[in-house]
């Protein structure tokens, strides 16, 4: 086989060199009872006859921005959009010798890998290109591959090892209401965009920068359940770590900071979910023996606390 590579007169032939950039995806999802995936893509038997999984992600068309030809090769190796971070890792392989469209050459890849997301109502993966060098994509259990267990390039184990999931803080008002003829407590369920999908909380949000958060408060109110109320003292500051899949789609280590406070709405006020397509798919009053039989987050219980100690 050595002899391929000299000329006439015994002379070394010198390979040709082909460099080739790359841009690729880290894509890891996880809800909040689900175990952690990731997408990935396997090669084709054009690429190598032996089962193999590698980031999606492909070559970078001339003139092309890396960004762009993420976003073009994970659909045609995937079929699903993806929005990819900013930041980016690089990573540089050189082979001296490698087997590239069945002729021997001086290989120098440069890879560059971004994070992305894809969004929750995403179809399941399908390969869009025919014949190309990507067989099929799928979600595949992050521990099975970073176990090793399911077999995959350099590339896939590179990344993990630098992959942290994107920190998002985010400094949040929530009202606890009470009916004043039962005692009930006005409630809303995350719907499936959420994180603790099918789980019941406080009617809240996010404070926008800027703004005073008794402020954000009735804005929030105002948009899950359609009811104007009134911002009282604030009961406590409560907060939670969570590492899963935010409401675009992107992995997060996520800390929420929350401000409970006191409220009211008027007597015989009956809520409605507003916006449609949101996180919040159901509202309603429930009586404390009720919520026993709820899935309830834990700014729930930590507002049923603060009551206690403000009346004791």
């Amino acid at each position: 086989m050595a002899t391929r590579n000299r000329g006439r007169g015994g002379r070394r032939r010198k390979l040709p060199k082909v460099q080739r950039v790359g841009a690729y995806a880290v894509i890891i999802r996880a809800g909040a009872a689900a175990e952690p995936e990731i997408l990935l893509s396997r090669l084709s038997e054009k690429v190598t006859p032996e089962e193999r999984w590698t980031l999606p992600g492909g070559g970078i068309d001339h003139g092309e921005d890396p960004r762009d030809a993420v976003v073009r090769e994970v659909y045609e190796e995937a079929g699903v959009p993806v929005e990819v971070g900013v930041e980016a890792r690089v990573y540089s392989v050189h082979q001296a010798k490698a087997w590239r469209l069945g002729r021997r050459v001086n290989s120098h890849a440069i890879r560059i890998v971004y994070d992305g997301w894809v969004p929750h109502d995403a179809p399941a993966p399908q390969t869009m290109e025919v014949d190309g060098s990507t067989a099929e994509a799928a979600w595949l259990p992050l521990a099975a591959v970073v176990s090793g267990e399911i077999p995959t390039s350099p590339l896939v184990t590179e990344a993990l090892e630098v992959h942290k999931p994107a920190r998002m803080q985010r400094l949040a008002a929530y009202a606890f209401i009470t009916r004043t003829s039962d005692d009930a407590i006005l409630l809303t369920r995350i719907s499936p965009l959420g994180y603790h999908s099918g789980s019941w909380t406080l009617p809240g949000g996010g404070i926008d920068f800027g703004e005073q958060p008794r402020e954000a408060l009735v804005r929030e109110v105002a948009e899950e359940c359609g009811l104007t109320c009134e911002v009282g003292v604030l009961l406590d500051v409560h907060d939670v770590k969570i590492t899963g899949t935010a409401p675009s789609g992107r992995h997060e280590e996520f800390h929420g900071v929350h401000l409970i406070f006191a409220a009211t709405v008027p007597d015989g006020a009956e809520p409605r979910v507003v916006e449609e397509g949101g996180t919040t798919d159901d509202v309603g009053w429930v009586t404390r023996d009720e919520l026993a039989g709820l899935p309830l987050l834990d700014v729930v219980t930590a507002a049923l606390d603060a009551e206690k100690k403000a009346a004791s």
